[in-house]
C-alpha cells in the first residue's frame, strides 16, 4: 500500500530511533534537559528569533501564541480555510476568548488591502482587532506557498495598524525550500512563528514556537497552562534536532516526487492542475469528474493507493513525504490508470 494521505505517517529512520536511543535527557519542566534546550536554540536560529519554547503539537504552538498576543474579547483575522479555524476545535475562542474573522483568499493567500478593509474601528461596540494569522505552505490551500512580498506587504500592514503577526508555520520549511530562501528570512517578518516537526521534517511529534524574548516569557507560562510542560522530553527533541541535520534539504525531493505524481495522475485521466504542485501536495478536484470522492477513494484504495479528503468542497489530496520513494510515486501513477481505465471526466 503507498499511503499518501499526509505527510504526518512518516516511521522515525533508522538513524532518528538511533538519536531518540542516545539523547540526553534531563527535567524539561525545570529547563534542565539539555536536548531540548539544544532543539530550542537551534530552532531559534532557524526562525530568525530570539528564543523558542518545545511543545507537544503545532496546534498548541499556535493557540499559545494567539493567547500570548491577546486578550479576551479580540480578534483574530486569517484566511477563511486556515488550520486554526478549520482543524483546531474552535480553539482561538475556547481557549483565549477571541473573535474569529475569516478573509477569502486564492489559495489561502489574501493580500495587504483585503487585511487593513477587515480591521475593526476604534469602536468600543466592535472587537478589537488585534491578530492577523498566516499559514505558510497553507494546507487547505493545496500546499500553496506565500510569495515574500506578499508576507512583507501584510505584515507591514498588520504592523502600522497595531496588530500582531502569528506564523502558522507548520511547513514552513517545506515553502522555504521552494522559495530557495532561509526559513529566517520568513520567521523574521512576524512576532510568533510555530513550527511542526512530525510532517515534513518526520519526527514522531513535537513542534516549537519561536518568538521574541519577552513573549516567550508569556509562552513558557502558558505552556504549562495548557498542559504541554513535559520531563524527559529530550527523547523526543532529540528527533528534532536528527530531522534538522538530515531531512530539511531532502524536502525537495517530495516537491519533485509530487510534481512527477501529479503529471501521472493527470494521464490517468484525473483532473489535476500540475501548475498548482508548488510543494508535496497534489489535489484532485472531483468536481470535475463523473465519479464522487467517495468512490476516487475506493478504486485507488483497491489499486493499493491512499488518498485523503481535502478542505474544498469535493477535492482530494495526495501528500508526498519521507517515506514514499520516486519509484513509489511512479507505481502510485501507475495504478492510478488501472483504477481508471475508463473515461471519468465530463
Amino acid at each position: 500500500m503507498i499511503d499518501l494521505r499526509s505527510d504526518t505517517l512518516t516511521q522515525p529512520t533508522a538513524g532518528m530511533r538511533q538519536a531518540i536511543a542516545h539523547a540526553r535527557v534531563g527535567d524539561e519542566q525545570k529547563g534542565e534537559d539539555p536536548s531540548v534546550l539544544e532543539l530550542e536554540q537551534r530552532a531559534a536560529k532557524l526562525l530568525g528569533h530570539e528564543r523558542a519554547i518545545f511543545l507537544p503539537t503545532a496546534t498548541m504552538a499556535n493557540q499559545i501564541a494567539l493567547r500570548a498576543l491577546s486578550e479576551p474579547g479580540d480578534e483574530v483575522v486569517a484566511e477563511r480555510q486556515a488550520h486554526i479555524f478549520r482543524m483546531e476545535g474552535g480553539g482561538p475562542a475556547a481557549h483565549s476568548g477571541l473573535a474569529m474573522k475569516p478573509l477569502a483568499g486564492l489559495r489561502g493567500v489574501f493580500e495587504a488591502p483585503a487585511l487593513s478593509a477587515a480591521i475593526n474601528p476604534d469602536d468600543p461596540h466592535q472587537a478589537r482587532t488585534r491578530i492577523v494569522c498566516v499559514e505558510n505552505t497553507h494546507n487547505g490551500g493545496g500546499g500553496k506557498v506565500w510569495p515574500v512580498a506578499t508576507l512583507r506587504d501584510v505584515t507591514a500592514t498588520a504592523h502600522d495598524r497595531g496588530l500582531s503577526a502569528h506564523l502558522d508555520g507548520a511547513r514552513l520549511l517545506n515553502a522555504a525550500v521552494a522559495l530557495d530562501v532561509e526559513p529566517a528570512e520568513i520567521g523574521v517578518l512576524f512576532d510568533t512563528v510555530a513550527l511542526c516537526l512530525s510532517k515534513g521534517l518526520g519526527c514522531p511529534f513535537g513542534a516549537v514556537l519561536a518568538c521574541s524574548g519577552e513573549l516567550a516569557n508569556r509562552a513558557w507560562r502558558l505552556k504549562f497552562l495548557f498542559g504541554g510542560a513535559m520531563r524527559q522530553a529530550g527523547i523526543i527533541a532529540a528527533a528534532g534536532s536528527y530531522a534538522l541535520d538530515h531531512h530539511l534539504e531532502r524536502l525537495a525531493e517530495d516537491h519533485a516526487n509530487a510534481r512527477t505524481l501529479a503529471a501521472g495522475f493527470a494521464a490517468a485521466g484525473l483532473p489535476v492542475d500540475e501548475t498548482a504542485v508548488e510543494t508535496n501536495f497534489v489535489q484532485i478536484d472531483c468536481n470535475r469528474l463523473e465519479l464522487s470522492r467517495d468512490e476516487v477513494i475506493e478504486r485507488l484504495e483497491r489499486e493499493g493507493v491512499r488518498i485523503s479528503i481535502a478542505a474544498p468542497p469535493g477535492v482530494l489530496r495526495a501528500v508526498t513525504h519521507l517515506d514514499v520513494s520516486s519509484d513509489d510515486v511512479l507505481r502510485a501513477a501507475d495504478l492510478a490508470s488501472r483504477a481508471f481505465s475508463t473515461r471519468v471526466a465530463h
